[in-house]
């Protein structure tokens, strides 16, 4: 293995762990079934992603989706047969976390960086809300139906929007402030 091969691994494995980390200290609020609101625990895969491509990205966060699985087993001991274990672990962990290891997909398609950036952000945050909604509608609702009585798509959209869509806000800033000062790290230089 090359010092490179080696440093790749070394600081995906410490990127693994500072988002491990961060995604323990959440703020819950109103979200009794799960979700919450981390301080930029998906930061780290991000920073994977632009640093050595959108290939190692995915193998990253996948690696980091399987963290979150072990972490997560409570939840999915509520499955009440197989067929909705495999959902919950597909739509809730998998799927959902291993889409950030693409956040770098514009980096090569736009000249502003801190831009392209955040659209990465956006976009792979939007596709794991996607993934939260239909584990929401197909899992979640027929295991709890939720209280409101609402449409359980309605239900599950205002649901994971609701600690989603702060997480990318929170995430996207952070990204986007932290760029300039750590563009030599963004942009891998430092590898060079």
């Amino acid at each position: 293995m090359s010092k490179t091969q080696t440093r790749r691994l070394v600081e995906s494995a410490v990127m693994i762990a500072i988002g491990t980390v961060l995604s323990m200290f959440q703020f819950r609020g109103p979200w009794a079934l799960g979700g919450g609101i981390t301080f930029c625990s998906m930061l780290p895969l991000v920073l994977v992603s632009w640093r050595y491509g959108c290939w190692w990205g995915l193998f990253t966060a996948f690696t980091y989706s399987l963290v979150q699985i072990v972490q997560g087993i409570p939840d999915i001991q509520y499955a009440t047969n197989v067929q909705t274990a495999i959902l919950i672990i597909l739509f809730d962990y998998v799927i959902a976390y291993s889409v950030i290891g693409l956040a770098a997909m514009f980096k090569n398609r736009l000249k502003n960086q801190p831009k392209a950036l955040l659209l990465g952000i956006v976009v792979t945050f939007l596709v794991r809300l996607a993934c939260h909604y239909i584990s929401g509608v197909a899992v979640w609702e027929v295991l709890w139906p939720n209280e409101l009585g609402w449409a359980p798509p309605i239900w599950s959209i205002s649901y994971n929007a609701s600690y989603m869509v702060p997480e990318i806000l929170i995430t996207g800033i952070v990204a986007v402030l932290s760029y300039r000062p750590l563009k030599k790290y963004y942009q891998g230089e430092d590898l060079k």
